[in-house]
């Protein structure tokens, strides 16, 4: 069997010299991790800049034909000051005055932005002592931006299977015209995966500042418990609920072929941290896996008798948001009334255009907007076989207090999705967690 590991380092793993060394007793605990994804370097302390915001704002200032001398000098500082104190024999002076080059050519902010992971990668294969791979020669995307995971595999992997050790950027790629192309922001996680499915790695490391995920934010618990183990179909779920931490983009090129996501914290190797497995036949410690939510939505109420007698009524409503060009979150119902949840910011300036819409389209006895709405996520794969769950998660929502302003359940059972008002967001989240873990 494969005992490949690739191990990605977050900006802060790679912010100075100090956490360099860091990184460098991981990897050499182990000679598995042969293949190693870098981000940019991340922020040293609360109040510094992270290289990738230094590099958007050095080239704003080239693209619009400034001097941008000082802002570029800051760039190499922070660079040259982790080559001197780790006693490297580097120099990337060269490197330096190519980028100033093509910042002046206006290159685009993809390649502004690249250059971070670009530069730190560089000194960390220096570093490690190994092979450095630029990913603008081996990860693609095609001619409408999208990544080609298939062109990528087929090129990179038979690079990797003759390789040692190496160093890989995480970020970006390259368009079929060769320029630059980024991930989204965080795209280094997406990177991490699409190195792991390339030489088919027994596991993928995540390496960041957190021990892996915790069952619900801690700025709204007091040290919630870990999340040891979690699925792919869970993540998502707490993922698109707002939780953070992994990029959501990373599990699809490893999802597919079962490789595992480990989440570790570089300044806590110690720490098992959270997987993230296909499936597991072990049970979760609790009925819930985590919590995740966010405010900011509203919602369409709309009435009208016999509603589900008229054949297209869901169909043309939704045409409706469509024209306008919103995106629906979720759409619970019941027989006279269907509830459309949307994000509040893409409502803004729409409200009378998309109610004019659906009057236009379904003729509804009623329907008003309602602001001000917070979605909450209950997710846990023991949830299918825990009698009883909703009850207890609508008795603890009472007994604290809070109205429920809308219920949604997957097909799967995965998932419980409930709307409240977003003054009772955080007192409904810590009643739920009450209830289920503590």
């Amino acid at each position: 069997m494969n005992q490949t590991k690739v191990v990605k380092f977050g900006g802060s793993s790679l912010a100075d010299a100090k956490q360099f060394k860091k990184v460098a007793a991981i990897v050499k605990a182990e000679a598995s991790r042969r293949f190693v994804v870098a981000s940019a370097p991340g922020k040293r302390f609360s109040e510094d800049i992270k290289i990738t915001d230094m590099l958007y704002a050095c080239y704003d200032k080239a693209a619009k034909g400034h001097n941008f001398d000082k802002e570029f000098k800051a760039i190499e500082d922070r660079f040259n000051s982790i080559i001197s104190e780790l006693g490297l024999d580097l120099s990337l002076e060269s490197e330096f005055e190519n980028i100033k080059d093509a910042f002046a050519h206006r290159a685009g902010r993809d390649f502004a932005a690249s250059r971070g992971e670009y530069l730190n990668s560089m000194v960390l294969a220096n570093y490690l002592g190994y092979e450095f791979i630029d990913p603008a020669g081996y990860i693609f995307f095609d001619e409408s931006g999208v990544f080609d995971l298939e062109r990528t595999i087929s090129v990179l992997s038979p690079k990797l299977a003759e390789t040692d050790c190496a160093v890989i950027p995480g970020f970006y790629g390259a368009m079929p015209n060769d320029t630059i192309k980024t991930f989204s922001r965080g795209g280094s996680d997406v990177t991490g995966s699409i190195v792991a499915r390339a030489v088919n790695a027994s596991i993928y490391e995540n390496w960041t500042d957190v021990s892996g995920f915790l069952i619900c934010d801690p700025r709204i618990i007091d040290s919630p418990k870990p999340i040891t183990t979690i699925t792919y179909r869970e993540l998502r779920e707490l993922a698109y609920m707002g939780a953070g931490v992994l990029h959501e983009d990373a599990i699809f090129p490893v999802r597919t072929v079962g490789i595992p996501i480990n989440i570790r914290n570089t300044n806590h190797p110690e720490d098992a941290g959270t997987m993230i497995v296909s499936e597991t036949a072990e049970s979760s410690k609790y009925t819930i896996t985590g919590i995740a939510g966010k405010k900011g939505f509203s919602v369409i109420q709309i009435e009208k008798d016999m509603m589900n007698s008229e054949k297209g009524f869901g169909r043309n409503v939704l045409r409706a948001l469509e024209k306008n060009d919103v995106c629906f979150e979720h759409m619970p119902s019941g027989i006279d009334t269907m509830s459309v949840i949307v994000s509040t910011d893409s409502l803004v300036g729409k409200e009378k255009s998309v109610l004019d819409e659906i009057t236009f389209r379904v003729h509804p006895d009623k329907m008003e907007i309602e602001n001000n709405l917070a979605l909450i996520a209950v997710v846990g794969r023991g949830m299918r076989k825990a009698r009883g769950t909703a009850g207890k998660l609508f008795s603890a929502l009472a007994e604290a207090r809070v109205n429920v302003k809308m219920i949604d359940q997957g097909s799967s059972e995965l998932n419980i999705i409930i709307g409240v008002e977003e003054e009772d967001f955080e007192t409904a989240t810590k009643a739920i967690y009450d209830t289920f873990v503590k």
